[in-house]
C-alpha cells in the first residue's frame, strides 16, 4: 500500500532534555519534646574503688552498752553530751556528710502501738548511721503464742545490737531489758516518753540558746508525756508548771523525784502543778500539751470534758511571754487540745519538734551501740 505525503505521518520535533532545579534545601532543627527530654537518662556516678571516707567524730563512752528505760537513766551530764551529738549529727545531715559510724550494727524494734515518728526516727537514723533496723510488730513474734518476754530478749540479743520497745506496760519494758544483755531503748510506755523529752530539750536549745532558767508550761492530761517533760526539764534547769484537773494530775512519785533533781541542779527550776491552765502558761517560754485522750484509754469521753478546760487557746498563750512557743508531740486533734490558730500560727515549734526526734534518736543510738573505736 503505497501512502501519499498527505497522508505520511509527521515527524516529533526533537528538544534537548534540562533537567529541573533542584530546589535550595536547607536543616530543620526538630521541633522540641518535653517528654523525651524528661526521659532522658541522667547519669550519677555512685561508688567507686574506695569506700567513703568518715570524718572523725569523737563521743564520750560512759554509754556504750547502757540501756534508757527512764528519763532518770540519764545524768544531766550525759543528758547534755546527747544533745550536744544530736546537734552535730544534725549539722553533718544538712552539710550531706556521710556519718555511718554504725555501719554492720543492726536494731530491733518491738512496737504494740502504732507509730510515726519514733518508728521512722529510729528506722531512718538507723540507716543514716550505717545500721540496719528491724521492725517487729507484736503479731510478728512468738510472745502473741505464749513465749516469754525474757525469753524473746535473750533470743534477739543474739541477733541484734539493740532494741527498741514501745509498749502498753512499763513492767514490760522492764521486763524486756531484765532478759537482754544489749541495751535496750523505751520508745514510749504507760509510764514515760524519754525519747521525746530529751527531743523536746533539743528543740528548746536551739531555739532559746540554753536551758536552765527557761520556764515550760504543760496542759493537760498529767501522762506519761507529762512524766518525761517534769523529770528532764527538772535535770537540765527548767522550770515546769503543770495544770490539770484533780482527776488527771501526774503521779505524785514523779513530781517528787522532780523537785529533788531541781534541787539538785543549782539553778533553782521550779515544779508546780495547779489546776489553773493561766497560772500555769504565765511568763512562760514555751506552752505544751499532748491529745486528751491516748491510745487504748477507754474513759475517752469523760477525759474529753474533765480536759476541756486545758486547751491552748489564744488567750492562754498570751499569758506566756511574747517570745514563747507553742509545742506538742503529735499526734494532734486541732481545735480538741489546741486551737488551730496555735497549732498552725508563728509560735509553733511543733515540725521542728518531730524532725529533732530523728537526730536525737541517732545520738542516742551512736552512744549507745557505737564500738570502742568510735570513742574515748
Amino acid at each position: 500500500m503505497h501512502l501519499s505525503e498527505a497522508s505520511a505521518v509527521p515527524s516529533l520535533p526533537t528538544q534537548p532534555f534540562v533537567r529541573p532545579a533542584t530546589p535550595d534545601l536547607k536543616p530543620v532543627a526538630p521541633a522540641a519534646d518535653p517528654l523525651a527530654d524528661a526521659l532522658t537518662p541522667r547519669v550519677i556516678s555512685l561508688g567507686g574503688p574506695a569506700p567513703t571516707k568518715l570524718s572523725s567524730f569523737t563521743i564520750s563512752a560512759r554509754l556504750r552498752g547502757r540501756s534508757v528505760l527512764t528519763d532518770t537513766d540519764l545524768s544531766r551530764d550525759e543528758i547534755a553530751e546527747v544533745l550536744d551529738t544530736a546537734t552535730r549529727l544534725k549539722g553533718l545531715r544538712r552539710a550531706g556528710q556521710p556519718h555511718g559510724y554504725l555501719a554492720g550494727k543492726s536494731l530491733g524494734l518491738i512496737f504494740q502501738h502504732p507509730s510515726t515518728r519514733t518508728r521512722v526516727a529510729f528506722e531512718a537514723g538507723m540507716a543514716q548511721l550505717g545500721g540496719q533496723a528491724i521492725f517487729l510488730g507484736v503479731n510478728d513474734l512468738q510472745m502473741k503464742r505464749g513465749e516469754t518476754i525474757a525469753d524473746t530478749a535473750q533470743v534477739l540479743s543474739r541477733y541484734v545490737d539493740g532494741i527498741v520497745a514501745r509498749v502498753a506496760s512499763h513492767d514490760d519494758l522492764d521486763q524486756l531489758a531484765g532478759g537482754a544483755s544489749i541495751p535496750v531503748l523505751n520508745g514510749l510506755t504507760d509510764k514515760c516518753h524519754p525519747m521525746q523529752a530529751l527531743s523536746d530539750l533539743l528543740t528548746l536549745h536551739e531555739r532559746f540558746g540554753a536551758l536552765a532558767g527557761l520556764k515550760l508550761a504543760y496542759l493537760g492530761d498529767g501522762n506519761n508525756m507529762c512524766h518525761s517533760l517534769l523529770l528532764a526539764g527538772a535535770a537540765m534547769g527548767v522550770s515546769v508548771a503543770v495544770a490539770a484537773p484533780s482527776t488527771h494530775q501526774p503521779d505524785p512519785d514523779v513530781v517528787a523525784q522532780a523537785k529533788w533533781l531541781a534541787a539538785r541542779g543549782g539553778t533553782a527550776p521550779t515544779i508546780t502543778i495547779t489546776t489553773d491552765p493561766f497560772a500555769a502558761a504565765q511568763d512562760a517560754d514555751a506552752v505544751y500539751t499532748d491529745v486528751h485522750v491516748s491510745m487504748g484509754q477507754k474513759d475517752a469521753s469523760a477525759r474529753a470534758v474533765a480536759l476541756a478546760p486545758y486547751k491552748v487557746t489564744t488567750e492562754v498563750m498570751a499569758a506566756a511571754k511574747p517570745t514563747a512557743v507553742f509545742m506538742h508531740c503529735l499526734p494532734m486533734h486541732r481545735d480538741e487540745e489546741v486551737d488551730a490558730a496555735v497549732a498552725d500560727g508563728p509560735q509553733s515549734i511543733i515540725f521542728d519538734q518531730a524532725e529533732n526526734r530523728l537526730h536525737l534518736h541517732k545520738a542516742v543510738l551512736l552512744h549507745t551501740l557505737c564500738s570502742p573505736a568510735a570513742a574515748f
